[in-house]
């Protein structure tokens, strides 16, 4: 245990205006406070004080070292205190204070004592003691003691007691789009980083099947800090008056010490939530714009994927058992099997487009957001338009994808907007907001929207289906390479899914090639790198290769995460021979005329691809070609 793990940049305050003992120790006592470990703050100022009763903790050199051990500290701390101005501190000290350190520590054992050892030891050295007094910020402060302690001790622990744990010092949540590999892995980074800096921490994931693993009101209030590292809006509510670090997913993998410092040493932001997403958003300072309409737009597709793999691998299977020769047009519906699986999956299927609408408008909004959205969606699906209004028509040419995901947009800013402009409202009209304002102007707004886009979506829908569709073999065979090759880039990331969402409006409007495309090109990096792993062993160390053997299962089930802690080690070599296996891949699905009515991949939907063992083919080249190129770039690894 070094001094500096008891100090965070919370329990520092500089050049503050007080000019009175008792003020000193208000404001010592709220620093204190900061820590989350004092159950009653006047009992432990009394201490404080039945400490000064017995002898003026003024040291020298305008120091003082206020401390106390009480049963109401839960764990102990340090906070420092600069006056911008020196007092007397206690009448019969022999000069003034500007400098203070309170310890708090448990009633049991001698902990205090050791700490007053140490941090006295430090303080008689007097250019230290400047340094303090010239250091413009706490972050500074607190790297003076940092350094200090480090050359006088280095790593020798101020006392041989256990010190006594009491909950979680940093909390978490994690959640990516998928929530499915990013959200476990950045959660084990996190869990594994905290233990090894001897930091309690426990984190929440948000994953496809819900969160686990939930942090407890109690929790949070006793900790220093909290990390949401995630790439879709989580519940933030919970946190107010408690610092919050935002970050993204990947920053939790590939990040986690600095993550975690950032929030033990205080150097976060307290959170204050409000019910205008706005002020959560500025909570996240450093979150760019893009990303923010990131975040939405996953947190959208997210939702929607549930019913886009459900209801379209149920579509996939009508088609693999029905009969087409029974009658052609009616294909997908000619036997009650068949029937029933369209039916079934198309009642998800259909409904993709307004989940996708609502929940990009409820990331916004919140769930004022959710109605407007989803009704937008509807009008997109539909393609309600004001010239079939007029005529009678309440459906048209539908606005397909991109109009829903503008619905989206469209519904959570129209909503904020409302929040907005009626917030001065008198507080006896607050529940009527949510409840008439909200939705009947929001859905009024977004639907003369939608009404007027909707033709001019349409419009862009038809052309790219009809631009898809008028591809020779040679373009065909490129747009394979290209979109199969994206989902090597990030593998999981904002290219990723943008390769995955052009598949999947590809697939909405009719064209199944550019689906089987992009789901064999995700595919190839986990499949690859085991490969490369199995046959050139001496490329890799001995985890890597045991670890390799995992792969082969990941890249199976279509999930390309597992290619990412080989891509971060090394990715030079590995990113590139990803990318290129997976466009062989995808150009070879094209040229092979594969096509995948699910939109999802794996061996779970073989079955239900056109020409199934081309497209097996496929992928097992395009594996070989990325495994070939990866140990040709890869030198030998150390075997120890």
């Amino acid at each position: 245990m070094r001094i500096t793990e008891l100090f965070t940049a919370r329990s520092i305050a500089l050049d503050a205006a007080v000019s009175t003992r008792d003020e000193i120790l208000d404001k010592l006592v709220a620093l204190q406070a900061t820590h989350g470990n004092i159950t009653d703050t006047a009992e432990y100022k009394k201490a404080l004080l039945a400490r000064e009763a017995e002898a003026s903790t003024y040291v020298d050199n305008g120091i003082t070292v206020p401390h106390a051990r009480t049963a109401c500290v839960t764990r102990p701390s340090l906070a420092a205190l600069r006056l911008a101005v020196p007092v007397q501190y206690n009448a019969e000290d022999d000069g003034k204070t500007d400098l203070l350190f309170a310890i708090a520590a448990p009633e049991n054992g001698s902990l205090h004592m050791d700490m007053l050892a140490r941090l006295m030891q430090m303080l008689m050295n007097e250019d230290f003691v400047e340094t303090l007094r010239k250091a413009k910020t706490p972050a500074e402060f607190l790297q003076a003691i940092d350094d200090r302690e480090d050359a006088q001790f280095g790593e020798e622990s101020f006392t041989q007691q256990e010190i006594p744990q009491t909950g979680y010092r940093i909390l978490a949540v994690t959640a990516c789009p998928n929530g499915i590999a990013h959200t476990y892995m950045a959660a084990e980074a996190l869990t594994k980083t905290g233990e090894k800096l001897g930091l309690a921490t426990k984190v929440e994931t948000n994953g496809s099947d819900g969160a686990k693993n939930v942090l407890t009101a109690e929790e949070i209030a006793a900790c220093d800090g909290i990390i949401i590292a995630a790439d879709k809006n989580v519940q933030t509510a919970r946190f107010d008056g408690k610092p919050v670090l935002f970050a993204r997913v990947d920053d939790g993998i590939h990040k986690p010490e600095e993550l975690i410092k950032k929030v033990a040493h205080g150097e976060v932001a307290v959170f204050h939530a409000d019910a205008d997403a706005k002020a959560a958003q500025a909570a996240g300072a450093g979150d760019t714009v893009g990303h923010s309409l990131y975040k939405h737009l996953m947190n959208g597709v997210s939702h929607m994927l549930p019913f886009v793999v459900g209801g379209g691998i149920m579509i996939a299977l009508a088609f693999l058992l029905d009969d087409y020769t029974i009658d052609p047009s009616n294909f997908g519906m000619n036997t009650p099997v068949a029937a029933f699986f369209k039916t079934v999956g198309g009642a998800a299927f259909g409904y993709m487009l307004p989940i996708l609408a609502g929940f990009i408008a409820m990331s916004i909004a919140d769930r004022p957001g959710l109605a407007v959205g989803f009704a937008g969606g509807v009008l997109a699906m539909n393609g309600t338009n004001f010239a079939g209004l007029v005529s009678g028509q309440t459906t048209g040419v539908s606005g397909g994808f991109l109009a829903a995901l503008l619905a989206g947009f469209v519904a959570g800013y129209v909503v904020q907007f409302l929040k907005k402009i009626t917030d001065k409202l008198p507080a006896s009209l607050n529940g009527i907001r949510p409840m008439l304002i909200y939705p009947l102007g929001g859905i009024l707004i977004v639907g003369a929207v939608m009404c007027g886009i909707n033709p001019a979506m349409g419009i862009i829908n038809t052309a790219v289906a009809d631009w898809l569709n008028a591809l020779g073999g040679s373009s065909r065979v490129l747009l394979g390479a290209i979109v199969a090759g994206m989902m090597s880039v990030d593998m999981g990331g904002p290219i990723n899914k943008a390769a995955y969402v052009f598949g999947t409006a590809a697939l909405a409007s009719g064209n199944y090639e550019v689906m089987a495309a992009v789901m064999v090109g995700g595919m190839v990096p986990p499949i690859a790198i085991a490969l490369s792993t199995t046959f050139c062993p001496k490329k890799w160390t001995p985890d890597e290769r045991r670890n390799g053997i995992v792969n082969y299962v990941m890249g199976l089930c279509f999930v390309s995460e597992g290619a990412i802690p080989y891509a971060a080690a090394d990715p030079l070599r590995v990113l590139p021979s990803c990318i290129v296996g997976s466009a062989v891949s995808g150009a070879l699905s094209m040229l092979f005329g594969c096509a995948l009515r699910a939109p999802h991949g794996g061996i779970f939907v073989f079955p239900v691809v056109d020409h199934a063992v081309l497209y097996v083919a496929a992928l097992a080249v395009g594996s070989v070609v990325g495994a070939v190129i990866l140990s040709l770039l890869k030198k030998d690894a150390p075997q120890q």
